[in-house]
């Protein structure tokens, strides 16, 4: 028996891939499914290959695309809106629209550079001469997140997975696990606990940790203006602002910040400043949100590596325990070949990049996401 702890997107796609290669699998959650704490719960997540220069992200981006339209063929999870990344200068060399579509455009995707008039043309809703450059991009726009983590779980259980909620692994040994004070036994457990991971695995304290990022929506006056033809997904100068969105879903216009975050209090409530924060980004940029209501608030608590990288890696140390977390804000997009890497690496077969590793020389993990002071965040 496999035993996986935790049920966001790393935990369902697992438990489906390990019981396609003949597994055992039970699949544990403090909570119900999709449990409303996790990194994976929210209306929207956006699915887009566009890593920067990143070619083994841009690769496995391009994979999950493909993944998510064949799920796709059995119920409507993503939606191809496309994905726009505009800047507020000319793209640069080494910036993250740049290198982007260069990238892109070398792999052959379906890419268009914008300008500042295209841009005005193409999307009614944004200021005019706010953002002068950039690109939309044909390939890329959102997926259902709360819906999928659902589906994907209905689908472990059809295949034979024991999934139990409620359910909240305190202690990992040798030979399976305890939910309190019920043992469980299990050959291999992989943790898969998102912002949780560091409580049982304390060794981890050092390079996991829990950040939130704040995240609004947005009621407006006008949606005609939101609809997905001429207001796709977006990231606004994204790199630098740390703001991007979702069109038009069900009467909300979503808008939330990939950066810094908070550290302290992560679970906390959207806070005063965070709130006066993106009220000055759309009245600088979407006039028409500018006294919009804001109908609901949540803090997307990430589980972040402190490199941004993901973590999918057997332990060094504990011949029974797989780590697969990290995913930094940035790993729902990946979720139809996560699965596939989480059981790669409970085989021995772990992409360099997500190892066990010790965290010295900090990198960016994902291009796109603003972050002033590398490493650190803010309170």
């Amino acid at each position: 028996m496999i035993l996986i702890a935790g049920g966001g997107i790393f935990g369902v796609t697992a438990a489906l891939e390990l019981r396609a290669r003949g597994r055992d699998v039970m699949l544990c959650d403090p909570g119900v499914l999709p449990h409303p704490l996790a990194e994976s719960t929210d209306l929207s997540k956006v699915v887009r290959c566009d890593y920067g220069s990143d070619l083994l992200y841009t690769q496995l981006g391009e994979r999950s695309l493909e993944g998510w339209r064949r799920w796709n063929e059995h119920r409507t999870l993503y939606h191809e809106t496309g994905v726009t990344f505009l800047s507020r200068t000319p793209m640069q060399p080494g910036g993250f629209e740049h290198d982007s579509f260069a990238l892109l455009a070398a792999r052959g995707h379906r890419i268009d550079r914008l300008d500042a008039h295209e841009i005005a043309q193409r999307f009614p809703a944004y200021r005019p001469g706010e953002l002068v450059d950039g690109y939309v991009h044909a390939e890329g726009g959102w997926a259902e997140a709360s819906s999928t983590v659902a589906h994907l779980a209905m689908r472990a259980r059809i295949a034979g997975v024991i999934i139990r909620e409620r359910c909240a692994i305190t202690r990992i040994v040798d030979d399976g696990a305890y939910a309190g004070g019920e043992h469980l036994p299990a050959e291999l457990v992989i943790v898969c606990a998102g912002a949780w991971t560091r409580e049982l695995l304390p060794e981890l304290a050092g390079s996991l940790r829990a950040i939130g990022q704040p995240v609004f929506h947005f009621k407006p006056e006008d949606p005609s203006l939101f609809a997905a033809s001429h207001f796709p997904v977006f990231g606004a100068d994204i790199s630098r602002t740390g703001y991007y969105g979702f069109p038009l879903t069900d009467g909300i216009v979503k808008i939330a910040n990939h950066g810094t975050g908070r550290e302290a209090d992560p679970w906390g409530a959207v806070t005063e400043a965070q709130q006066a924060d993106v009220r000055a980004f759309v009245r600088r940029l979407f006039p028409a949100l500018a006294s919009a209501p804001i109908t609901s608030t949540r803090s997307c608590v990430y589980g972040d590596s402190l490199d941004g990288h993901f973590w999918i890696a057997p332990h060094p140390e504990r011949a029974n325990v797989v780590v697969a977390a990290g995913g930094s804000g940035h790993a729902f997009k990946f979720a139809p070949v996560l699965g596939e890497l989480i059981a790669n690496a409970c085989e021995g077969q772990v992409i360099e990049r997500f190892r066990w590793r010790p965290l010295g020389d900090l990198s960016r993990g994902d291009a796109a996401r603003a972050l002033p002071v590398l490493g650190k965040a803010v309170d």
